[in-house]
Protein backbone atom coordinates (compact mmCIF):
# COMPACT_ATOMS: atom_id res chain seq x y z
CA UNK A 1 0.00 0.00 0.00
CA UNK A 2 2.64 2.48 0.33
CA UNK A 3 4.42 1.59 -2.48
CA UNK A 4 1.37 2.56 -4.18
CA UNK A 5 1.60 6.07 -2.58
CA UNK A 6 4.87 6.56 -3.55
CA UNK A 7 4.26 5.46 -7.39
CA UNK A 8 1.29 8.05 -7.06
CA UNK A 9 -0.73 5.96 -9.73
CA UNK A 10 -3.68 6.73 -7.50
CA UNK A 11 -5.03 9.45 -5.37
CA UNK A 12 -4.97 8.76 -2.03
CA UNK A 13 -8.50 8.93 -1.41
CA UNK A 14 -8.65 5.93 -3.85
CA UNK A 15 -5.76 4.07 -1.95
CA UNK A 16 -7.78 4.60 1.01
CA UNK A 17 -10.94 3.57 -0.80
CA UNK A 18 -9.43 0.74 -2.33
CA UNK A 19 -7.54 -1.09 1.01
CA UNK A 20 -10.35 0.34 3.48
CA UNK A 21 -7.93 2.05 5.38
CA UNK A 22 -7.97 6.44 6.24
CA UNK A 23 -5.82 8.55 3.78
CA UNK A 24 -3.94 9.63 6.93
CA UNK A 25 -2.67 6.29 8.12
CA UNK A 26 -1.41 5.67 4.13
CA UNK A 27 0.65 9.12 4.86
CA UNK A 28 2.23 7.74 8.09
CA UNK A 29 3.27 4.42 6.18
CA UNK A 30 4.29 6.25 2.59
CA UNK A 31 6.33 8.32 5.51
CA UNK A 32 7.73 5.16 7.38
CA UNK A 33 8.53 3.41 4.24
CA UNK A 34 10.72 6.30 2.35
CA UNK A 35 12.64 6.85 6.00
CA UNK A 36 13.49 2.94 6.56
CA UNK A 37 13.87 2.39 2.73
CA UNK A 38 17.19 4.56 2.80
CA UNK A 39 18.59 2.36 5.63
CA UNK A 40 18.01 -0.72 3.44
CA UNK A 41 20.12 0.29 0.41
CA UNK A 42 22.27 2.85 1.52
CA UNK A 43 24.15 1.27 4.80
CA UNK A 44 26.46 -1.05 2.46
CA UNK A 45 28.45 -4.25 3.47
CA UNK A 46 29.90 -2.64 6.98
CA UNK A 47 26.68 -2.98 8.55
CA UNK A 48 25.63 -6.43 7.37
CA UNK A 49 28.72 -8.02 9.03
CA UNK A 50 28.47 -5.76 12.57
CA UNK A 51 25.00 -7.19 12.70
CA UNK A 52 26.25 -10.67 12.09
CA UNK A 53 29.21 -10.52 14.40
CA UNK A 54 28.88 -13.10 17.00
CA UNK A 55 31.27 -13.94 20.36
CA UNK A 56 32.30 -17.58 19.21
CA UNK A 57 34.19 -17.90 22.53
CA UNK A 58 30.20 -17.92 23.69
CA UNK A 59 29.17 -20.36 21.18
CA UNK A 60 31.42 -22.71 21.90
CA UNK A 61 31.39 -22.88 25.35
CA UNK A 62 27.50 -23.29 24.90
CA UNK A 63 28.15 -26.72 22.50
CA UNK A 64 30.54 -27.62 25.14
CA UNK A 65 27.96 -27.16 27.78
CA UNK A 66 25.43 -29.09 25.87
CA UNK A 67 27.85 -31.53 25.32
CA UNK A 68 28.89 -32.48 28.79
CA UNK A 69 25.72 -32.43 29.47
CA UNK A 70 24.28 -34.86 26.77
CA UNK A 71 27.53 -37.67 27.74
CA UNK A 72 26.50 -37.26 31.78
CA UNK A 73 22.60 -37.84 30.43
CA UNK A 74 23.70 -40.60 28.21
CA UNK A 75 25.47 -42.69 30.73
CA UNK A 76 23.28 -42.04 33.41
CA UNK A 77 20.18 -43.31 31.22
CA UNK A 78 22.24 -46.50 30.42
CA UNK A 79 22.96 -46.90 34.24
CA UNK A 80 19.45 -46.78 35.04
CA UNK A 81 18.63 -49.64 31.92
CA UNK A 82 16.18 -46.54 30.28
CA UNK A 83 18.89 -46.22 27.23
CA UNK A 84 19.60 -49.13 25.00
CA UNK A 85 23.09 -49.52 24.03
CA UNK A 86 22.06 -49.35 20.46
CA UNK A 87 20.98 -45.94 19.00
Amino acid sequence: MALAAIKAERTLAELAKLFDVHPHQITVWKAQLQEGAAGVFGSGPAVAEAALAVDLKLLHAKIGELTLEQDFLSVALSKAGLLSAKR
